[in-house]
């Protein structure tokens, strides 16, 4: 008969739970332009983002008075994915208002 060889390990690993980092974030920006009318922007505002009509007002004149305003925070893929919408909502209706994506700037 044969031997048998009976591995000894004694090597213990310890897990330590994996910790996920929150995905990073994207804020969503209205651009302001010269054509594009008030009330498209806050009905856009209002179908895109799902704001109140007083929010959508709010971030309107913000667009308006200081040539762009944050919609809303997002990840990355949902970011672009409002953005697009924006942009084609935009296009179908003979506008210019163009929407960008940017990375959330760190806390200070």
């Amino acid at each position: 008969m044969g031997t048998q060889v009976v591995p000894k390990h004694t090597t213990v690993v310890e897990r330590k739970p994996a910790r996920l980092a929150p995905p990073p974030m994207y804020q969503v920006v209205l651009l302001n332009d010269d054509y594009t009318p008030m009330d498209f922007v806050v009905v856009v505002v209002q179908q895109v983002f799902g704001k109140s009509l007083e929010e959508a007002a709010r971030i309107m004149l913000k667009v308006h008075n200081e040539g762009r305003g944050v919609v809303g925070v997002y990840t990355r893929d949902i970011a672009a994915t409002r953005v697009e919408s924006v942009i084609q909502l935009a296009r179908m209706n003979q506008h210019p208002l163009q929407c960008i994506m940017e990375p959330v700037p760190p806390a200070e």
